[in-house]
């Protein structure tokens, strides 16, 4: 039987240079914006040669998309800090916490909103966004059913990653008009999270006795 390779993880010198390099892209994307990123550019601003940056990453849109799997990692991994499960009454407690660890890195970086929330109509990072939006809502789904009984949701669609995708349509709007998402909208894509999500899981959802 043939096997397929596994890829493997970078050494521990090359994650480093990695992560040199997305740093410096990162830096740079924050505060010019995507039309402006340069493989030369970040190859200056990290202090090492462009063959260096190309040797990982051989154009702007597969720097853009391993920039963009690091704002999902940030994503990812905020879904699986610890939830003190005797606070939650109603499933809209775990919802509003879940956007508002996701707001806190879209405030706290604004690469992540320059990738997922500007309008850059680049193709490589919005197929990549996404990808981690469905890998992002499969988490959410496990999230809830951990906490919560959950009713039979359709299998045709996402429902946890749409409602993501809906609630970053109005911080993008946000983003697009103000250049950062406004408390005011913030509750609005809140409301439309929560919105969506009401159209499939019912008023009360029975709260599981222990997670």
């Amino acid at each position: 039987m043939t096997r397929t390779a596994t890829p493997r993880k970078p050494r521990a010198r090359s994650q480093a240079r990695i992560d040199s390099i997305l740093e410096a892209a990162r830096t740079l994307l924050a505060a010019e914006g995507v039309a402006s990123l340069s493989i030369y550019g970040v190859a200056e601003r990290a202090s090492i040669p462009p063959s260096s940056v190309y040797h990982f990453f051989a154009s702007v849109p597969a720097l853009l998309q391993g920039l963009t799997a690091d704002v999902h990692a940030a994503f990812r991994a905020c879904l699986q800090v610890p939830i003190d499960h005797h606070r939650l009454n109603h499933w809209h407690d775990l919802s509003r916490l879940v956007e508002q660890r996701m707001l806190a890195i879209y405030s706290q970086d604004a690469a992540a909103r320059q990738l997922i929330l500007a309008q850059h109509g680049l193709t490589e990072v919005i197929q990549a966004d996404r990808q981690h939006d469905l890998e992002l809502g499969e988490l959410l789904h496990k999230l809830f059913a951990r906490h919560f009984e959950l009713p039979t949701l359709p299998n045709d669609v996402d429902v946890f990653a749409l409602a993501m995708e809906l609630g970053d349509r109005v911080y993008a709007r946000s983003v697009q008009q103000h250049g950062q998402i406004t408390p005011r909208m913030a509750e609005e894509g809140m409301r439309v999270f929560d919105a969506y999500l009401g159209l499939y899981l019912p008023p009360y959802l029975p709260k599981r006795e222990s997670v």
